[in-house]
């Protein structure tokens, strides 16, 4: 049984202004489950009289309905007529199984006159509404179908956005889970880290950072960026900053630590151009020496005395331009017996420095962190860096950032 019906052509008068465009009418799918070839006329004869613009496919059995709401392209129905007494099913089994063949389809059942209690149960196990055989009119039937429909859209909608919202505080938890924590034991080195990803309501990007102290109370640092933004990035640092970890407290260190690095850098890569710069710092404060590794980095900035500087080292090509080539030059530094370390990415310089097109740039950010207060505490001055810096760009460029400050005094 197939029936249908459409709008009746538009006609003007000649001259006469044409009547503002409006929505078309929905077009209702509507599968009818009905045993009965008397009533099974009634309802296409109600559909009929209600004007909605609408497709009728009529099932005699459950399993010719399953078999129907399962098949592909045109088996999906907008709303299903569903008689509670089949030759193959009855009551509220019947309305599960409907809605186990076809969960977006509404579901309207047919009752008799003295199941009145059956309908609602039948709403209680999911069905949209309910109708009684023999007391429903055109306008009756079309209310039904219409609000069915929109009740079950709307049901969907807020399943949707219950499973988008449980997905997103999923996704929360892990980035906040993956974030570094530094792995410190003594009192007279302090770190300070700041951690902003360019994309909107993210925890993690391709920016990594992290510091750990090893048995023999030498502090080890790492910042790095992956080139690129999104998902596949933060996922290549948050790999890259575990490997680094788990090869620093194993005794790994400098351009072996660097090549294990770009290996997995590698291994783990999406595409074949993803690469990476990256910082190591080894920090002695008994001996007042550094090493530092740049693998395409930035030189990091020392505080001393007051005043803060570049330091001068030596450069080695970023993880994964060349994978093998594994030269990575150790820059040997000598420290002050008490000063800061500020290892920084690039999302920190490549913003404007005021309502030009000039960038900040190294030499900019040093200036900058000159005119901040040296009395403050370090969280404060980096907090203060950053909105500076922003004010500055203005919302102009937008990359991720990471900041790491290591704070010492040495031990005697």
């Amino acid at each position: 049984m197939t029936a249908q019906t459409s709008d009746a052509p538009e006609r003007l008068a000649g001259g006469a202004r044409p009547e503002p465009e409006t929505a078309a009418p929905p077009h209702y799918r509507v599968l009818l489950v009905e045993d009965d070839a008397g009533d099974a006329l009634l309802v296409e004869e109600l559909l009929a009289d209600t004007g909605l613009d609408h497709t009728l496919i009529w099932r005699k059995t459950l399993a010719e309905a399953r078999e129907e709401l399962r098949a592909d392209g045109t088996g999906h129905a907008d709303c299903v007529l569903l008689d509670l007494h089949l030759p193959d099913a009855s009551g509220t089994a019947a309305v599960t199984a409907v809605q186990q063949a076809d969960p977006h389809a509404a579901v309207i059942v047919l009752t008799g006159l003295a199941e009145s209690q059956a309908g609602v149960r039948a709403v209680t196990a999911g069905a949209q509404d309910y109708l009684v055989k023999g007391q429903v009119e055109p306008e009756l039937l079309q209310r039904a179908v219409h609000y069915a429909v929109h009740r079950k859209q709307a049901e969907r909608a807020k399943a949707e956005l219950q499973a988008t919202q449980l997905r997103a505080q999923e996704n929360t938890r892990l980035e906040r889970g993956l974030l570094p924590t530094p792995l410190l034991e003594s009192p007279a080195v302090t770190a300070t880290t700041r951690y902003l990803p360019g994309r909107e309501s993210a925890l993690l990007a391709g920016d990594f950072l992290d510091v750990v102290q090893t048995d023999d109370h030498v502090v080890h640092a790492l910042i790095g960026d992956v080139s690129g933004h999104g998902p596949d990035e933060a996922a290549l640092g948050v790999a890259l900053r575990i490997t680094w970890r788990a090869l620093t407290l194993a005794g790994h260190r400098g351009e072996r630590l660097l090549d294990l690095l770009e290996r997995m850098l590698v291994a783990e890569r999406t595409r074949h151009e993803m690469f990476a710069t990256c910082s190591l710092l080894t920090l002695d404060l008994r001996e007042s020496t550094a090493v530092l590794h740049l693998a395409g980095h930035h030189e990091p900035l020392l505080t001393a005395e007051g005043t803060t500087r570049p330091v001068t080292a030596e450069h080695g090509v970023a993880l994964g331009i060349a994978p093998g080539l594994c030269h990575w030059p150790a820059t040997r530094l000598a420290m002050p017996r008490s000063g800061a370390l500020t290892l920084y990415t690039d999302g920190l310089i490549e913003g404007h420095d005021g309502p030009g097109s000039h960038r900040l740039g190294a030499e900019g950010l040093v200036d900058l962190v000159n005119r901040v207060p040296s009395q403050e505490p370090p969280d404060r001055q980096l907090d203060r860096l950053i909105r500076t810096v922003r004010d500055l760009n203005a919302e102009r460029h937008a990359d991720d950032l990471a900041i790491l400050r290591l704070d010492w005094r040495a031990t005697d």
